[in-house]
């Protein structure tokens, strides 16, 4: 079968002949419908992130079960799956508590998950080593649904933890309206009453943010004028939760210019920028968050709020074998939403 894989850092991926897997005891293995795309994928393949290859690629994965292994129950096959994405041990506390996110041995675990070390969804056929990390998808497309295991369940995650601080006198800023951004626009939507900023470089991901119904939207290539035009809307009390989905220095940095006091800075993107410390900057009271994707159970929450309508990843789907363009395409930030790879 044709996979996408991850060869070495500094390579461009490429487009292999592989085995089709088969399950050993225990174990499930999908046909796989669709497999996102993700920002992730190019910090792999620049730099290797620790991982060794070659594995495929691929962590965002959606399909129907096509062989069970032995002592496999519960699932059949033509079942259709997302797959939850960060493996655990599966038995630690907080794996037994589904967030395998933040399993307690991962340091002793020698991948991340599928396409994240180990052969993941850019294929024909995936193996998953166990039905635990299946969540069912119900009525959805699973070719639109792929990018709800990470890019609706990470900043649904992150959202989650602040809600308490997302009350109607609340404002909360969006940094990065890409495929995770364009998700956490609507999960706010959906899920909280505050008045919500998006903002982002690109003016084209701004009117993305528009269409979906967002009112406030700032452009952040000139810093000064950003940080004004955020204070302006926000008042006195400053940004309440400031989400961002990039996580460059530039981003940090404004994240940190526009919070109040008893705030949140939540840092979900990989771009490399660190929160400098100094007295009142972050101002007093200010927690500054670094969640890691999201447990099963909030993908299983995810999922509920796509199947009655209050979320949808906006998609842009392509063959698998056109994958180091889609690549470069996302390089270049030419993907409205997020890109799908189908078989």
């Amino acid at each position: 079968m044709k996979a996408v894989q991850f060869i070495e850092a500094g390579r461009p991926p490429e487009v292999v002949d592989v085995p089709v897997p088969e399950p050993t005891s225990g174990e499930v293995v999908i046909r796989v419908a669709g497999a996102g795309v993700c920002h992730s994928d190019l910090h792999i393949l620049d730099d290797g992130l620790g991982m060794q290859g070659p594995f495929t690629l691929g962590h965002e994965n959606t399909g129907w079960i096509s062989a069970v292994g032995a002592g496999v129950e519960g699932w059949k096959e033509g079942d259709a799956v997302a797959v939850y994405g960060p493996w655990g041990c599966g038995r630690c506390r907080t794996c037994q508590t589904s967030a395998e996110n933040y399993c307690e041995r991962h340091a002793s675990i020698p991948t991340y998950g599928g396409g994240l070390g180990s052969d993941g969804g850019m294929a024909e056929y995936m193996r998953v080593p166990s039905p635990r990390l299946l969540v069912p998808l119900g009525g959805l497309d699973p070719v639109k649904a792929a990018p709800l295991s990470d890019a609706a369940l990470t900043p649904y995650h992150a959202i989650k933890r602040a809600l308490p601080l997302l009350t109607p006198d609340a404002t909360v800023l969006v940094v990065g309206i890409g495929g995770l951004g364009h998700m956490a626009v609507q999960l706010l939507q959906a899920l909280t009453p505050a008045t919500l900023i998006a903002a982002d470089i690109d003016d084209g991901k701004l009117e993305h943010a528009r269409a979906m119904g967002v009112e406030h939207l700032v452009n952040t290539r000139d810093a000064d004028a950003a940080a004004e035009r955020i204070a302006a809307i926000a008042g006195p009390r400053g940004v309440t939760v400031a989400l961002d989905i990039v996580g460059a220095q530039p981003t940090v940095d404004l994240c940190v210019r526009v919070v109040g006091r008893n705030s949140r800075i939540t840092v979900v993107g990989l771009g490399g920028g660190v929160v400098q410390y100094a007295a009142n900057s972050p101002p007093y009271g200010c927690e500054v968050s670094v969640p890691y994707w999201g447990s099963r159970t909030e993908l299983m929450e995810v999922i509920a709020l796509a199947e009655t309508g209050r979320i949808h990843a906006e998609v842009e789907i392509f063959p698998l074998e056109q994958a180091a363009d889609v690549y470069q395409r996302l390089r270049e930030g030419r993907i409205r939403g997020r890109a799908v790879l189908t078989p």
